[in-house]
């Protein structure tokens, strides 16, 4: 499954690459297209905007030879090719050829455009001001420059997924942790959109719509407003595990479209100062509003929060393009500073506010709610990545020990929320029924749904770790046996 849908994704990839190309060419088997050579060449000549050499014939000679030269080009630009070789590109060997194509994908499509992030998330692009090390110490060491080159490779993933989890912050709830299951609901492709062009989705509508009807709307408008050609299909990413490759193909045409959005400096001047005037009211509208709830019940603080959150909401739909651009401190001008100052301040309040009704909340939905928040941050942290295998087998052991403790708790805070009688002695409900709602969402929507793959994870990276400590291992037993002493210790070991 993963397999054909990479075929498909990176199929519509090349082919919206070669519309530019003259004379346009148009893929139609992929594993079969590039045993010429000529497919290869055509794709890596509109990438890079070079000329390079090729044999103009159809032979076995020629293929190979075009196919080579492919090859040679992409290993001058640094990159690894690790087990791609031309006899196997010439048999259309599947595993290879996607791979081959993944690695342009990611070098040429997804590294360059993150390249343009580095400066904003901090991440160590060789073009970032600072990235760079120019004291003498620094230039002793080819082997440093290479590690700072392979940590790029790996932070442009991180850039990419930074940047759709921002587009998606101002949208609320919409949450992004991975280029996995946080897309599968098409609400994250949805909030992009609506960051990218205020007006063209209703993404309170789309939370009661199912996944299908969500990535099917989403492709759409990305097609036809924003330009974007449709690469993937709602049974590709509405599934257990999406292909994460195909999924980063796709967000980065969104970060391709934000790049080419036209921008007036004086336009957007004068948008940043509307901006910061109205959060300065939000922000006073919020304080006068903790203030006039201070002793109401917890029912009417949480419904004048969610009145207020709608009325937010809306209201910042115009400034979207603002609030979300230019990130990086070097390119913030005055007035973008003080907006993005002014907008922490608001979501931070917002986020206070949230936090103490939740704490507030009639038992024992408020243990619950302090479960669900545990889970929720369980899943949304990121993988430990530890050099050492022995001490990352320790580390999976207890996140795995953790998990499970929590999941134990599912089925009882399940039957709790689902009996639970929203009324006081004097009959009147004790919570809105929209939290209720949100509560019961989450438990299935986020917990349940996404339990198995996260669980997965944690035993992939163990097992990962196991495997890494045996080839270690093994490393270090592959001696001669010697004296009987000193094969019965290496067995021992074993």
């Amino acid at each position: 499954q993963r397999e054909f849908t990479q075929k498909k994704t990176f199929t519509s990839w090349i082919n919206s690459i070669l519309a530019k190309h003259t004379p346009p060419y148009v893929v139609s088997d992929l594993y079969t297209d590039i045993q010429q050579g000529h497919l290869l060449l055509d794709l890596l000549e509109v990438l890079s905007g070079q000329h390079l050499p090729r044999e103009k014939g159809f032979n076995t000679f020629q293929c190979r030879s075009n196919i080579e030269n492919a090859l040679t080009f992409l290993k001058s630009r640094s990159l690894k090719l690790i087990n791609i070789h031309v006899a196997d590109i010439i048999e259309g060997k599947p595993s290879i050829v996607l791979g081959l194509i993944w690695t342009i994908i990611f070098h040429f499509h997804i590294e360059e455009l993150a390249r343009t992030l580095a400066c904003t998330y901090n991440q160590p692009s060789p073009d970032c001001p600072g990235a760079v090390d120019s004291s003498p110490k620094a230039n002793r060491s080819a082997k440093k420059s290479a590690k700072i080159k392979e940590r790029w490779k790996m932070s442009a993933t991180k850039a990419l997924l930074l940047w759709a989890k921002e587009q998606c912050s101002l949208h609320g709830s919409v949450s992004v942790t991975d280029f996995k299951s946080s897309w599968r609901s098409g609400l994250a492709f949805l909030a992009i959109i609506q960051t990218l062009r205020p007006g063209l989705v209703d993404l309170e509508k789309a939370k009661t719509r199912s996944n299908k009807e969500n990535l099917k709307e989403a492709f759409r408008i990305a097609e036809l407003e924003l330009n974007i050609p449709r690469l993937l299909e709602p049974e590709d990413v509405d599934t257990v595990n999406p292909d994460e490759k195909s999924i980063m193909t796709y967000v980065a045409q969104f970060l391709q479209y934000s790049k080419n959005l036209p921008e007036s400096e004086e336009d957007m001047q004068e948008k940043v100062r509307e901006a910061v005037g109205w959060l300065a009211a939000q922000e006073e509208k919020l304080a006068k509003l903790l203030v006039e709830t201070e002793n109401e019940t917890y029912y009417q603080k949480y419904k004048e929060m969610m009145s207020f959150m709608e009325t937010f909401n809306q209201g910042k739909i115009p400034f979207l393009p603002v609030l979300s651009s230019k990130r990086g401190e070097a390119e913030l001008s005055e007035g973008q500073q003080q907006m993005r100052e002014e907008w922490d301040k608001v979501i931070s309040q917002i986020n206070e506010w949230k936090a103490k009704l939740d704490q507030m909340l009639p038992s024992p939905l408020d243990s619950i709610e302090a479960w669900l928040q545990e889970v929720e941050h369980l899943q949304a942290e990121d993988l430990p990545d530890l050099q050492d295998p022995f001490k990352a087998m320790s580390v999976f052991r207890e996140i795995i020990g953790i998990f499970k403790g929590l999941m134990d708790c599912f089925d009882s805070h399940l039957d709790t929320l689902q009996s639970f009688k929203n009324e006081d002695e004097k009959n009147m409900p004790l919570v809105l029924p929209e939290k209720l709602e949100e509560m019961k969402r989450r438990l299935f929507s986020n917990i349940r749904s996404t339990n198995p793959s996260t669980f997965l994870e944690y035993h992939y990276g163990l097992c990962s770790a196991i495997a890494n400590e045996v080839k270690l291992k093994l490393n270090i037993w592959d001696v001669k046996y010697g004296a009987k002493e000193s094969v019965e210790s290496l067995l021992e070991n074993w």
